[in-house]
């Protein structure tokens, strides 16, 4: 095995007809103040907005891997990975801008224990209002009763936006808008499962981390603007449709299949019931609410794939 280099920061983005960000992403990650040279590699995922030509005209120092189709989040990073030299390795996604001392930061969080596997920052919305950053690891009952209704109930095991700690700490998972891996603990887990096209796959990560014995930080000292959904909000219900095959992915790996059609019965009703008072407010508002509108779409559309068996060519497009 080839000794990883220690003064180098590998960096991979997956990019899917994001040009805009994607540049303005690379422009952060190379105004990082940091002593390591920087390797960046961009896994293009069948763009057709121009990204890989922009990409090659204005950063030609940066590595491109033109994968042809989509290949999801998680097959990209791996393809990336294979590509990379440093011992730690940053992934970053399009719509996520560093902080100049982001990179430093979670640097030096990682190498304050040899036993951190993988480690993020505190995520900023672009007023500098605090995102989410952090979580505890889904289960069947937060899964069925909602992670937003046991954050309420109890804040302690579901921590929110809310709670702002004073240093890098231990967490459960993280947000994968930015994560900062060691090449050692990626390579234990055998990176990710491909299994997630999108969502859940920095989760399983994580749990699969810390099953090893690798610890997960969260780093509030550095910080990155993540203009949230703004790569999946290309499209209307599909995200919904991959966030919720993913779930039960995430739910049957560690609860078994029973787990996951319980998952699934759930979900299924509370769509149903979701559908129908969205059909009603719309009919109270004589379809004149396009919020109300847009929400029974996106609802409908995920209440109809359940009810068609959750085709697999629903979703985000492959091609």
């Amino acid at each position: 095995m080839i000794k990883p280099h220690s003064d180098v920061l590998s960096v991979i983005i997956v990019n899917r007809n994001t040009a805009d960000l994607l540049l303005e992403c690379l422009r952060h990650i190379l105004e990082s103040e940091t002593d390591r040279k920087i390797e960046i590699t961009v896994v293009d995922n069948g763009s057709s907005d121009g990204s890989v030509d922009l990409v090659k005209r204005s950063f030609p120092e940066t590595r491109v891997i033109e994968a042809g189709r989509n290949l999801g989040f998680a097959r990209a990073n791996n393809l990336g990975f294979a590509q990379t030299s440093g011992e730690f390795i940053l992934l970053v996604n399009t719509d996520a801008m560093l902080d100049r001392e982001c990179a430093s930061k979670l640097l030096k969080t990682m190498e304050s224990n040899p036993y951190i596997g993988m480690v993020g920052p505190q995520l900023l919305n672009a007023d500098g209002s605090r995102q989410t950053s952090f979580e505890s690891t889904p289960g069947l009952i937060s899964e069925i009763v909602g992670r937003g209704v046991m954050k309420v109930m109890f804040p302690e095991r579901h921590p929110g936006k809310n709670v702002q700690l004073k240093g890098p700490t231990e967490v459960e998972t993280l947000i994968g808008a930015v994560m900062l891996i060691r090449r050692a603990a990626w390579i234990a887990v055998d990176g990710f499962d491909e299994g997630f096209f999108f969502f859940f796959e920095e989760t399983d990560l994580a749990l699969r981390m810390r099953k090893s014995g690798w610890f997960v930080y969260h780093d509030p000292d550095a910080k990155a603007v993540h203009l949230q959904g703004a790569t999946a909000g290309q499209y209307k219900a599909a995200p919904r449709i991959e966030y919720y095959r993913s779930r039960y992915l995430f739910i049957r790996k560690n609860y078994g299949a029973v787990g996951e059609f319980i998952l699934k019965i759930f979900l299924t009703a509370n769509l149903t019931l979701n559908v129908i008072a969205l059909g009603l407010a719309s009919l109270f508002c004589l379809g004149k609410s396009g919020r109300i509108n847009d929400r029974l779409r996106q609802r409908a559309a995920l209440w109809r794939w359940h009810m068609n068996g959750l085709p697999s060519d629903a979703g985000l497009p492959r091609g």
